[in-house]
């Protein structure tokens, strides 16, 4: 996803903004927006709403005005839940001083990247859009290499796991679930030819990974994982 800041250039009515497109672990690149601001003659802080969004619609990083129900901005919106949750789970771990919550930091990054590859439909974009928001697969492999790590550390796995082992664990399922239905709005844009099949590829593997880092959590916790028990 691309995040939009807004700096103030010239006094005056209109307020020209400058659209900063954040990358996991890159340099911010800046390029200009065409959207204007409106704030008061003397007032130099901008204000949150822009009021563009009113009617319904909304523009993708390309220009583009789509209405809010598009399926773009359906993946958009999951891909941030999916941010925000994994935010809450690792609150919850850094309580529990587990280890790995740097690569939560990386992920929530790379969700990001992820979300600038999904807002530049294909069939819209300009060379220099493909170019500022195209998605680096070697995240997959780093997700990949993550979970095979934990997996050696973990128990077998005999039983269907319920969702539990702690607040750190739940957390990460919960993400995990959100992962899931953040793929599932991607796939169809992805089929269409306006995201970056890779960009599915990593959600698929971040759900595993979520998976095994919720087992690995309640491992370290000492915390019991719930088993399916066909009820009698």
């Amino acid at each position: 996803m691309f995040i939009v800041m807004t700096f103030l250039i010239r006094p005056g009515h209109v307020r020209l903004g400058i659209t900063m497109i954040m990358t996991a672990h890159r340099s911010c690149r800046v390029v200009f927006s065409k959207r204007s601001y409106t704030s008061e003659e003397n007032n130099r802080i901008p204000k949150i709403y822009t009021k563009t969004g009113d009617k319904g619609f909304s523009s993708t990083f390309t220009g583009e005005r789509r209405p809010k129900e598009n399926q773009i901005f359906e993946a958009l919106g999951n891909t941030d839940e999916l941010s925000s949750v994994i935010g809450l789970a690792r609150e919850y771990c850094l309580e529990k001083g587990h280890t790995f919550t740097d690569q939560l930091d990386k992920i929530q990054c790379i969700l990001q990247d992820v979300g600038s590859n999904i807002a530049t439909p294909q069939s819209s974009a300009r060379e220099i859009h493909i170019k500022r928001t195209q998605f680096n697969n070697s995240s997959t492999t780093d997700l990949e290499n993550w979970i095979d790590k934990f997996t050696e550390e973990l128990p077998p796995l005999t039983n269907f796991i319920l969702p539990s082992g702690g607040k750190s664990s739940a957390a990460l399922h919960l993400a995990r679930t959100i992962c899931r239905r953040a793929e599932r709005s991607v796939v169809p844009i992805v089929r269409s030819g306006e995201a970056d099949p890779d960009v599915a590829m990593f959600l698929n593997r971040l759900s595993d990974y979520l998976f095994t880092v919720a087992r690995y959590a309640a491992m370290k916790e000492g915390k019991r994982e719930n088993i399916y028990k066909r009820p009698q």
